[in-house]
């Protein structure tokens, strides 16, 4: 096992591929696993860093640090141990809010983002009774009913194979990555400052994503962002689609942000040459 130790934690991470680095983050209750069909076709071009945060998947469980900004410290961290001054990220769910953190607040060690279905840069809104049934079955170690209700909000059967992996992740985090992280996504309300990230930034989402709306919203106030949506896909976009994930992410890596501000500037600049 690969670990790295960043901010008193040892964190697990793979290490796949050559050329200028990403460091993939997961999201809440998933772990590295997720992002393996998308590094197997992205790692003849880019070296890929898959790292599991504090409290999931292979990493140590320590009794705190489940604050956005401190697991966007522990990606710099991460970035630290390999020697990297300036990493692409990718980040899922969660993964994305800690995008945004990352835009705010470490700008400056940041090629580029792609954040894929981010939480709500507003706070995440679910009813407390909704919440409650959710933890419950986490609790009670429902396994094959979180499995029946995991598949059934994939759309794609392609997807289906790794659902009982995903839930059995989801089973294994610890009590404070559980409460805490999700304390953290529902109270993170820097929406009101999206417009200051000028990292270039492509947003992924899915249509059928119940998160699509503050998805759309969010990428309305990045500051240098373009914006593809997956059609017929939902939350998980990497892992449902990461054929055309992986197309998209390099797409945009050799781009950049393309949208209709940029492309109004060349329709002028032609005008004027």
């Amino acid at each position: 096992m690969a670990i790295a130790h960043v901010n008193g934690v040892d964190l697990y991470y793979e290490d796949t591929g050559i050329g200028d680095p990403i460091i993939f983050q997961h999201g809440y209750t998933a772990s590295h696993d997720g992002w393996a069909p998308v590094i197997e076709r992205m790692s003849a071009q880019y070296r890929c860093i898959a790292m599991d945060c504090r409290g999931a998947g292979d990493s140590a469980h320590p009794d705190d640090g489940y604050t956005i900004e401190q697991l966007a410290a522990d990606v710099v961290g991460m970035a630290d141990y390999h020697g990297f001054d300036r990493f692409h990220y990718a980040g899922q769910s969660m993964g994305g809010l800690i995008g945004f953190e990352l835009g705010l607040s470490h700008a400056d060690r940041l090629l580029s983002l792609s954040l894929s279905a981010p939480a709500p840069a507003d706070g995440i809104q679910m009813p407390q009774s909704a919440r409650d049934t959710m933890r419950e079955r986490w609790a009670n170690r429902e396994r094959d009913l979180l499995i029946r209700t995991s598949l059934a909000g994939v759309p794609r059967e392609s997807a289906h194979a790794d659902v009982p992996n995903q839930v059995d992740r989801q089973l294994s985090v610890s009590v404070g990555h559980y409460d805490g992280c999700w304390e953290a996504m529902v109270n993170y309300h820097k929406g009101n400052r999206l417009g200051e990230i000028q990292t270039p930034t492509l947003l992924l989402a899915g249509a059928a994503d119940s998160l699509l709306t503050p998805n759309l919203k969010d990428f309305a106030r990045l500051g240098n962002a373009t914006l593809h949506v997956f059609s017929r896909v939902g939350h998980g976009v990497p892992r449902e689609v990461p054929s055309a994930y992986a197309r998209v992410v390099t797409d945009f890596l050799e781009h950049g942000v393309v949208n209709a501000q940029t492309v109004a500037k060349a329709v002028a600049e032609a005008a004027q040459g």
